[in-house]
């Protein structure tokens, strides 16, 4: 983890984070989910959409970690740059960062995806959240040179800030169906968005990750 966070928040998450056996603990640390529809759970009851599932994912765990929901449906990186101080405001710990799916549907400049996701890292880190990036695979519809680079932005931005970068949702579901065509058995009627079972998969891959983001907080 980058020292840039060591400082300002040395004594508020010291003791945080425990497992079931472990001593026992402060309050739960926070960590806001901020992403677009993939994290707000569209098209899904409450209680099956990802936060929600990996909520209790690490509630099983043991993990004294407590989840906000900071997905907005249909957000893009700038969507997401103009409502960050918003979601920074109720004094979380940290943030798992989600965004650019919506940049790359639209077809929008992989340069200006990468130009506002870093102004959200600036500002996390500016208040001391620490920051998770969840990378992204995008398809080829628009060419060659713009998935690569655009699928360049996260490894790129994990190097420059130091971050934890985790492999992209649906990397789950292609494991499990085979293929990226097979995926689509845990895609809703739309062809985008994850069923429940498609979340349950994604959530047994994620988990790991967000419990070691969470233990290098300490």
């Amino acid at each position: 983890m980058s020292l840039a966070y060591g400082v300002l928040r040395a004594v508020r998450n010291i003791g945080f984070f425990t497992f079931a056996s472990g001593a026992a603990a402060a309050e739960p640390v926070q960590i806001a989910a901020f992403g677009d529809s993939l994290t707000a759970g569209y098209g899904l009851q409450i209680d099956e959409g990802l936060v929600p599932q990996l909520q209790n994912w690490l509630d099983a765990a043991g993990a004294e970690i407590e989840l906000i929901n900071a997905g907005v449906s249909g957000d893009t990186t700038a969507g997401g740059l103009a409502r960050v101080d918003w979601a920074l405001a109720n004094d979380v710990d940290a943030m798992i960062l989600a965004l650019g799916a919506n940049d790359y549907l639209r077809g929008l400049s992989p340069e200006l995806a990468r130009e506002n996701l870093t102004g959200i890292i600036e500002r996390a880190e500016a208040k001391g959240v620490a920051v998770m990036l969840v990378g992204l695979n995008v398809g080829s519809n628009y060419g060659a040179a713009y998935k690569a680079a655009f699928d360049g932005i996260y490894p790129a931005l994990a190097e420059e800030f130091d971050l934890q970068l985790t492999p992209f949702f649906y990397d789950a579901l292609i494991a499990e169906a085979g293929s990226q065509q097979a995926m689509t058995a845990y895609l809703q009627a739309d062809g985008l968005h994850p069923t429940p079972a498609g979340v349950a998969l994604i959530v047994d891959a994620f988990g790991p990750e967000v419990l070691r983001f969470a233990q290098g907080l300490e």
